[in-house]
């Protein structure tokens, strides 16, 4: 005797919609591989192609080699040496990356072509989480609307009437190490040069931008610099990350996902927004008394706040202003103090100037 087992409606229903949407899906991914193969070809004839590193993954380019390397830097300095200072390196599932390495390129790419040189959008996603859609986020008209609003802060005659605050914290910096070396033993003392050069530019910024002394040469301990040094520690991320970070060079959703990672963008943006929030709020208090309409006109802070009136020339929302501010604490922290520790390793290399006679 043969038993016959017939399947129920509902598993005959759960079994062919299953190969349906596998099918679907397969289907999509195969149309979206095709219109990339096209773009990349279409591209290739359309442009110059530049020398570069041979792919070492078909998945990942060279970028897996570049996350997990000990010295990224000193990869990308080898290939210039090799292929030039504009070269190209494979990436993400079929796309390239083009590394300037001469300044006069790197300046027309960030200073003169705002409309013609757009971000990535795994790029517009990132800073938007983390900083939001200041100046380094907008393109085109929005870019140099706010390049323009903040333009004067930065002229020649406005960063030389705030020579006394960088000297003020150079000297500050110099006595902290001359004590540290006069109480060591021999004279022999080892300072972390980094670390310092962070709290020096922090505070500059601090004082010059916002006519805020955050105190971090004096030993004081901010919240954004708690953010910015977990931020750092976090730097070695694991193979997973890594991979997350790569595929959403392709697939730029990904970024949106709640990861370790995101998560600490999060808490990194929230923290400087609670503290531009802070002293944009101190600013508007103190501004009628600490500075004249002439000086305000010129200091960062002051051309955020006439910014934000709704008959200012160059309007800038809420939302842009706290983005700046971002920008600038950010830059004031990390950015420009590896430029400073960079400046004292090559005068270090070579204290005398050229032209200065031996003694």
């Amino acid at each position: 005797m043969k038993v016959i087992s017939v399947p129920s409606p509902l598993s005959l229903w759960t079994a062919v919609h299953s190969v349906g949407v596998f099918n679907v899906a397969g289907s999509f991914v195969a149309l979206w591989a095709f219109i990339r193969v096209l773009r990349v070809r279409r591209w290739r004839l359309k442009t110059t192609q530049l020398r570069g590193p041979p792919r070492t993954s078909f998945i990942y380019g060279v970028s897996h080699d570049l996350a997990s390397s000990e010295d990224s830097g000193g990869m990308y300095e080898r290939w210039a040496t090799e292929y030039g200072v504009a070269y190209m390196i494979p990436s993400v599932l079929g796309q390239t990356r083009i590394v300037l390495c001469d300044p006069r390129a790197i300046a027309h790419f960030y200073a003169r072509e705002t409309w013609t040189y757009v971000q990535t959008p795994l790029s517009l996603a990132f800073l938007e989480t983390s900083i939001g859609r200041g100046l380094l986020w907008s393109e085109g008209e929005d870019h140099r609307r706010q390049r323009k609003a903040l333009t004067p802060a930065f002229s020649n005659a406005a960063i030389r009437k705030l020579t006394s605050v960088f000297y003020d914290s150079a000297y500050k910096a110099k006595g902290a190490w001359d004590t540290a070396i006069e109480s060591s033993k021999d004279g022999d003392a080892v300072i972390e040069v980094q670390n310092w050069m962070n709290h020096i530019s922090l505070d500059t910024i601090g004082i010059a931008g916002f006519s805020h002394d955050f105190g971090s040469l004096d030993g004081k301990r901010a919240s954004v610099t708690d953010v910015f040094d977990t931020f750092g520690a976090n730097q070695r991320a694991s193979a997973v990350n890594r991979i997350f970070i790569l595929l959403a060079s392709a697939f730029p959703i990904i970024i949106k996902m709640p990861t370790k990672r995101t998560n600490l963008f999060k808490k990194l943006s929230v923290t400087m927004g609670e503290i531009s929030n802070d002293l944009l709020i101190q600013s508007r208090r103190e501004k009628d008394v600490n500075m004249s309409e002439r000086d305000e006109e010129k200091s960062i802070i002051g051309l955020l706040i006439k910014s934000e009136g709704q008959d200012a020339e160059l309007h800038m929302s809420e939302e842009e202003v706290m983005a700046q501010m971002k920008v600038l604490l950010l830059a004031g922290y990390e950015t420009t103090s590896i430029s400073l520790t960079w400046a004292l390793i090559e005068l270090s290399r070579h204290p005398r100037c050229p032209n200065q006679p031996e003694r």
